[in-house]
C-alpha cells in the first residue's frame, strides 16, 4: 500500500494527493471546498513542470508507469505469498504473518484481476467489430457497441476502486473537528477581516448543507463596521435555517477577527482536513477604504483543523494532584485541592484548583 505519510486521497474527486517529490503527484490549491487549481508535478531532473489537470483523469493515473510498476510488484508479492501458504512446513507465527499480508493484498489483487479480465473482454468485442462485414446484422453490431461502452465504463469504475484500495484509510476521517479561523495579522488589515468573515460564512453554509452540528465556541468580530452577532450563533446548524435575513444582512457589513467552532457529523474531518493552512484573497474591498483607495488589495487568513478523538486512552493522560501548604485549618496538607491533567501525545494541559 502507499505509505499514509506520503499520500492522501481527495474526498471530493477521488484523486491521490502526493506529499513528496515523486515523479507524479498532485498539489491542491488554497481551498478544497472551492475545488481550486490542481497541478500535476512531473520531475525532470531538477525542474518541476506543472500541468493543469481535470477531475476525470484517474484513468491516466492508473496508466502511469510508476503506478503500473508498483502494481506489478504487489501482484508478484501476492502470488509469492499464495505459494508459500500452500506449504505445510510453516510455523504458526510465520503462517499468521503471511495470512495478514495476504488479506491486505487480496482486495488489490482481486480488482487488478477484474481489470485484466475486462480488458480481455474488450479486446474480443473490438476484434468482432473490426472483423465484421457490412452484410452482418446491424442489430448484432449495435449490441456489440453497447457491450463495448458497458465494458469501458466498468473498467473506469474498477480503476477508480483500485486506486482507492492502494491508498490507506485515515483512521481520523470519521472524527469531529474544532475549526479555528484567524485573520491575518501582518498584511491586509480590514481586507483580512472581511475575508475571514466570508470564509466563516462559507464553512457555516457547508456544514448546513451536510447536516452537521455547528457549535460556536468563540466569536470575536472586527472593531469596525456593524458587527452585531446574530442569535443563531449560539445554536446548532439546525437553528441556523430559522434565522432571519436581517441578521445575515447585519453580518455582511462587518469583519471577523477570530472564531472557533465545533463541527460534529459524519466524516467531518475527511471533508475538512485539507482546508487547514493559509488562504489568500486579492480584490477591491467592500468597505473600510476611501474612494481614492479603491484598488486591488491582498489579504490573508488562517484555518486550523483539529480532529477530536472519539475516545481518549487513559494511558495517554498524566494526572497530578496538589495540596495546599502553609498554616490553615484542618484541611491543609491533607486534602487534594488542585488537579492538573496533561495529554502526553499532544501536550495540552488542563488545571483546576479550589
Amino acid at each position: 500500500m502507499f505509505p499514509p505519510r506520503w499520500f492522501g486521497l481527495c474526498c471530493h474527486c477521488s484523486r491521490v494527493v502526493s506529499r513528496r517529490g515523486f515523479p507524479w503527484g498532485t498539489l491542491k490549491g488554497h481551498s478544497r471546498l472551492r475545488h481550486a487549481v490542481f497541478t500535476e508535478v512531473q520531475l525532470r531532473g531538477t525542474n518541476a513542470v506543472p500541468r493543469r489537470l481535470s477531475h476525470c483523469d484517474i484513468g491516466d493515473l492508473y496508466n502511469n508507469s510508476s503506478v503500473q510498476r508498483y502494481l506489478q510488484k504487489l501482484m508478484e508479492e501476492h502470488r509469492d505469498i499464495s505459494r508459500k501458504l500452500q506449504h505445510d512446513h510453516l510455523s504458526d507465527s510465520g503462517r499468521k504473518s503471511l495470512l495478514k499480508k495476504h488479506s491486505e493484498l487480496l482486495p488489490v489483487a482481486g480488482l487488478f484481476g477484474s481489470i485484466e479480465q475486462a480488458q480481455k473482454d474488450l479486446e474480443e468485442v473490438l476484434s468482432l467489430l473490426h472483423t465484421g462485414t457490412k452484410d452482418e446484422d446491424q442489430n448484432l453490431i449495435q449490441l456489440l457497441r453497447e457491450e463495448e461502452a458497458q465494458i469501458c465504463s466498468n473498467i473506469l469504475t474498477l480503476r477508480k476502486h483500485l486506486i482507492k484500495a492502494l491508498v490507506p484509510v485515515d483512521p481520523l476521517d470519521p472524527s469531529d473537528v474544532v475549526l479555528e479561523i484567524v485573520s491575518g495579522r501582518t498584511t491586509g488589515g480590514d481586507i483580512c477581516q472581511q475575508f475571514t468573515r466570508e470564509m466563516f460564512d462559507m464553512y457555516r453554509g457547508f456544514a448546513c448543507y451536510k447536516n452537521w452540528d455547528f457549535e460556536v465556541l468563540n466569536y470575536s468580530p472586527a472593531e469596525y463596521g456593524k458587527v452585531t452577532q446574530p442569535k443563531e450563533f449560539n445554536n446548532s446548524t439546525s437553528d441556523t435555517n430559522r434565522s432571519d435575513t436581517q441578521n445575515n444582512r447585519t453580518m455582511s457589513l462587518g469583519g471577523l477577527h477570530h472564531a472557533a467552532v465545533r463541527i460534529a457529523g459524519d466524516n467531518v474531518y475527511m471533508h475538512l482536513k485539507h482546508e487547514g493552512g493559509t488562504h489568500r484573497v486579492q480584490r477591491i474591498p467592500e468597505v473600510g477604504l476611501s474612494s481614492r483607495m479603491q484598488r486591488i488589495h491582498t489579504g490573508t487568513m488562517s484555518v486550523i483543523i483539529l480532529p477530536q478523538p472519539v475516545e481518549i486512552d487513559p494511558k495517554d493522560l498524566r494526572i497530578d494532584t496538589f495540596r495546599s501548604r502553609g498554616p490553615g485549618g484542618q484541611g491543609v496538607n491533607t486534602t487534594d485541592s488542585a488537579v492538573r491533567i496533561v495529554h502526553l501525545p499532544t501536550g495540552p494541559v488542563c488545571q483546576r484548583s479550589s
